[in-house]
């Protein structure tokens, strides 16, 4: 197999022009299902002829609201990741619920999880976190304003929320302050648009 120099055209252009090889699945069993994950191992032959067994995650989609306000300053909540152990910033999110809108599941954790409600939603990215092992789509929208409402946060969910200055979460990213996928990568996606 041979590919061209990536010179010659664009990355597209390159992959157009290569033999495809893929693995090759050859069963899959249920290790473990419920409503927040599917979990199983799938048998795989690559295409040198190595055989193993992989663990494949799959779980729900999930929706992210980055929200900016007229100063810039993006709405995060402060919350303890049992999982790792630490105390993290992060975006309101989570689980969108069977067949409901992805816009509308996204805006609705963002005033469970923080008594905000988003005053206009739009799709910023959807990207998917460790594609070798889980599948489960992340979608991430930007709410440019929000207004405070009647609904008292979730206690479980948050230490606390605050407006903080989306050019200060770049620091917090280096600092460890904030680790979770979704916001980093909703952060840097939303200091790449206009102001």
């Amino acid at each position: 197999m041979s590919v061209r120099p990536a010179s010659r055209g664009s990355a597209c252009d390159t992959v157009e022009q290569v033999s495809r090889t893929q693995w090759t699945i050859h069963g899959e069993r249920l290790v473990e299902e419920n409503r927040h994950i599917r979990l199983s191992t799938v048998d795989v032959e690559l295409p040198d002829g190595v055989k193993f067994t992989q663990y494949v995650a799959r779980m729900p989609r999930c929706a992210m609201t980055l929200v900016l306000n007229e100063r810039r300053e993006a709405l995060l909540m402060y919350r303890h990741r049992f999982i790792i152990d630490r105390w993290v910033w992060e975006l309101p999110g989570g689980y969108v619920d069977g067949a409901e809108d992805v816009a509308i599941a996204a805006a609705r954790e963002v005033e469970e999880e923080t008594g905000w409600r988003p005053d206009a939603m739009e799709h910023l990215v959807t990207y998917q976190p460790a594609i070798g092992t889980l599948d489960q789509p992340q979608e991430i929208y930007l709410a440019r304003g929000a207004h405070l409402t009647d609904t008292q946060p979730d206690v479980n969910e948050a230490e606390d929320i605050r407006w903080i200055p989306l050019s200060e979460t770049v620091q917090m990213i280096d600092r460890g302050e904030i680790v979770g996928a979704a916001t980093v990568v909703a952060v840097y996606r939303a200091l790449s648009l206009p102001a």
